[in-house]
């Protein structure tokens, strides 16, 4: 298993809940109610993200520098 770790930026929404997005996985996108949801949200947003490049034998972006860092980078195991 590889461990992988990516950072997810955080937006709150003018409507409410929080949008989360993930630089480095172009249109990784995903949203949730709060912030805790939209963490959770992302973390299975990289994971199918990372198995389709991996079933389409593409290769894995590396995390790169991000202009906002809110929040923790994400930790993820496929």
């Amino acid at each position: 298993m590889q461990h992988y770790r990516y950072t997810v930026i955080l937006e709150r929404e003018e409507e409410g809940g929080f949008h989360a997005f993930v630089p480095a996985l172009r249109g990784c996108h995903t949203q949730g109610d709060t912030e805790e949801e939209a963490l959770m949200n992302a973390q299975e947003a990289i994971t199918i993200y990372i198995e389709s490049l991996k079933a389409h034998g593409e290769p894995i972006p590396a995390d790169g520098p991000a202009e906002v860092m809110e929040e923790p980078a994400v930790a993820i195991t496929v």
